[in-house]
């Protein structure tokens, strides 16, 4: 009884420590587009502030091309080296980006510099956050147990969004509380940035004290080729449905999330400050819904999640947008909100146990990471710059119907697909281990 409670509180404390190292490293990743909308004009001198959040947003497009290089670099080095190692790599990776970004000076002080200098370290965070996501969803995964793992997964979109409310969350405070506007577009969209930097640092200690999962550990007896792109390419299906299932999800999410609060400024036209704070109160609610979601899938399974995500997105989507970009009353504007999140849930809070099931321990951090971000910096990435380049020319509405397109992609992969929870990898990897133990 001893050593069950033992090891029952080892994964609960490996979980608490995964998640909390994924919390400060999104954090800092989603602190650049929630403070974008100070900061731009420091980095891009031009008079249309339009032109300066493309630039912006271009960047944060451009951090997300380094997303499968991570998903490919970190990914390799769970699957050979170990899940703790990588996740361990990648924070420092983020420390050191945000620290670059704090520290730049503005385009005024040393021209064309300042934003290649942020680029840089906007592609250092890339990398380390493309590397996050499949080594946390493996690490998360394999550390639950196996009636739960829907429940225990979904807090990787907890502290994903998670670190996007602190964000948000501290944006608020200097808004409401510590700095008037001028002093945020002036130095204190910095503070933001040095934060990163520290709580990185206390996201390195606590993984670098986290155990190491079982299903690598029983890696190391086998002399399978591990976190190859050549042994990934023995799961063509499952690489494929990786990026079937993400398309629609990644999209939608990134529209009600971290465009959103641009959406709400540039064409909606309400103050940053009311923007802000219906992101912050929408967002946390969204969090509090993934662990029912979670524990929802291990009951009922994946696929009906995935489902319901799918038709009620496709359904949805553009009504949903086109009423938030009309004439409403603060109230409105964050239940139509609201809703938007409540049905990115269906798929927010289970793709990370979805993906981390399509495939065996020597490749499952490399499966799910890069097919993983591969499609997110195609479509997720660019989802601000795609939506602001049609309010650009003058079309606005046909980003609404864009995402409609690849949410209803995504629906007929989930339509035809495989209830992973019935065909989990990491079950039959726990069957072949007991099945060799014995």
């Amino acid at each position: 009884m001893k050593n069950s409670e033992k090891i029952s509180g080892s994964r609960l404390k490996s979980i608490i420590g995964g998640s909390i190292g994924n919390l400060v490293e999104w954090y800092d990743w989603y602190a650049y587009s929630a403070f974008s909308l100070y900061f731009s004009g420091a980095f891009f001198p031009e008079a249309n502030p339009t032109a300066q959040l493309l630039n912006t947003a271009g960047i944060f497009a451009v951090g997300f091309l380094m997303r499968p290089i991570g998903g490919w670099m970190f990914g390799g080095i769970a699957d050979r080296i170990g899940r703790k190692q990588a996740m361990t790599l990648s924070v420092l990776l983020m420390s050191f980006g945000s620290l670059v970004i704090a520290l730049t000076p503005s385009y005024s002080t040393i021209g064309v510099l300042a934003p290649i200098l942020l680029l840089l370290a906007r592609l250092l965070q890339g990398l380390s956050v493309g590397g996050e996501y499949g080594v946390s969803a493996t690490y998360l995964s394999e550390m639950a147990t196996e009636n739960r793992r829907g429940f225990y997964s979904s807090f990787q979109y907890v502290t994903l969004v998670g670190g996007q409310l602190i964000a948000l969350g501290i944006q608020i405070l200097l808004q409401k509380l510590l700095l008037t506007e001028e002093q945020l577009l002036d130095w204190g969209w910095r503070i933001p940035f040095v934060i990163g930097a520290v709580l990185a640092v206390i996201a390195l200690y606590l993984r670098r004290n986290l155990h190491e999962t079982e299903a690598f550990e029983s890696l190391k007896e086998k002399k399978k080729s591990k976190g190859t792109i050549r042994e990934l390419l023995k799961h063509p299906k499952a690489v494929l449905t990786v990026v079937g299932l993400t398309l629609g999800g990644t999209l939608a999410f990134y529209t009600y999330t971290t465009y959103m609060q641009k959406f709400l400024v540039n064409t909606v036209e309400l103050d940053k400050e009311v923007s802000t704070l219906i992101s912050f109160m929408s967002l946390l609610i969204f969090v509090i819904l993934q662990p029912f979601f979670g524990a929802l899938s291990d009951r009922i399974g994946r696929k009906p999640l995935l489902i319901g995500f799918g038709i009620l997105g496709t359904i949805f989507t553009v009504p949903l947008l086109t009423a938030l970009s009309g004439n409403h009353s603060n109230l409105t504007y964050f239940f139509l909100l609201m809703a938007g999140l409540i049905i990115v849930s269906g798929y927010t809070s289970i793709n990370a146990i979805v993906k981390a099931e399509l495939f065996p321990a020597e490749v499952r951090a490399l499966g799910v990471g890069l097919p993983y971000a591969l499609t997110v910096a195609i479509f997720g990435g660019t989802a601000e710059y795609v939506a602001l380049w049609f309010k650009e020319v003058g079309h606005e509405s046909y980003f609404y119907w864009y995402v409609t397109g690849c949410i209803f992609i995504s629906l007929l992969i989930y339509v035809f697909m495989k209830d992973t929870k019935i065909s989990s990898k990491i079950d039959e990897d726990l069957k072949s281990k007991e099945g060799n133990s014995h």
